[in-house]
């Protein structure tokens, strides 16, 4: 098999992170995400991501963020199944693949040129699925997305990575220019960020974690449009028993006793 040669740094490189998790936790005899695209894409990449430390406990975790946006985009896609699909940052994730779109569902993959170019030399073309090369922040991209059905925007491990005003303004544009729908993404605690800046994983590429959120109502504040309709920062408790004892007690700590300074949440914000 070819492999392909890159070289990731920054959050660009945050990407091997999240899809070695995919593909360790795949390989699991009690997988959750049960993702068998994650391990053939990273064996195609010729980048050494040894140095990239992720542990079992955050490939866990990984897995089960993964597959609770799969299941609410499953979701949103059951209940509108003519629909457009945006993921944010999209990366080397297979998400498109594991859930598998009905015909009548517009999918659209955005990230950095470099990883749009990459991830075209690793998944094979799909119909109904455009790729968008350019980072998130840019104001070009939104004008590429048809307006004129519901949408189900996801963004996994990328929101983190941009400043507080950066968000606020990618999830305005969202909002004003779908006529309805649904955005999903993962977000830390202020507490969270400043321990995750001494993750091994994330120190090794370079990247530097940034929005932090504490309160989900502060986004529809921000956002005129969205309304929050799911917050998750509980854990499955199947998923918590097969973490490590120390991780096990942590999270219990901070779903009672440390609660105002859980660590990460999943939210789903309807506009």
């Amino acid at each position: 098999m070819q492999q392909e040669q890159i070289r990731l740094t920054g959050a660009r490189e945050t990407l091997l992170i999240t899809l070695q998790a995919k593909a360790a936790e795949s390989a699991m005899p009690d997988s959750l995400l049960r993702d068998r695209f994650a391990a053939d894409a990273l064996h195609r990449i010729d980048q050494g991501s040894r140095h990239l430390k992720v542990g079992h406990d955050m490939t866990i975790g990984i897995a089960l963020r993964a597959y609770m946006l799969d299941r609410w985009t499953e979701a949103f896609l059951q209940r509108c199944p003519e629909a457009t699909v945006v993921h944010l940052g999209c990366g080397l994730d297979s998400r498109i693949f594991r859930i598998d779109p009905g015909p009548g569902v517009r999918w659209f993959e955005l990230d950095f040129p470099d990883v749009i170019s990459l991830r075209r030399q690793i998944y094979p073309d799909r119909a109904d699925c455009a790729m968008i090369a350019c980072s998130i922040v840019e104001h070009g991209w939104i004008a590429k997305l048809p307006a004129d059905k519901p949408a189900m925007i996801v963004a996994e491990g990328v929101l983190p990575y941009l400043e507080e005003h950066q968000v606020a303004q990618v999830l305005r544009r969202i909002a004003g220019h779908f006529p309805s729908g649904e955005i999903a993404f993962d977000a830390y605690s202020s507490f969270a960020i400043r321990l995750l800046r001494f993750n091994p994983a994330i120190r090794a590429t370079g990247a530097c974690l940034n929005w932090a959120l504490d309160d989900p109502a502060e986004v529809e504040r921000q956002v005129p449009g969205l309304k929050l309709i799911e917050d998750r920062s509980d854990w499955d408790t199947g998923q918590v028993a097969r973490m490590s004892p120390p991780a096990q007690i942590a999270l219990q700590l901070f779903s009672t006793i440390l609660t105002p300074y859980r660590m990460g949440r999943l939210v789903r914000y309807r506009f």
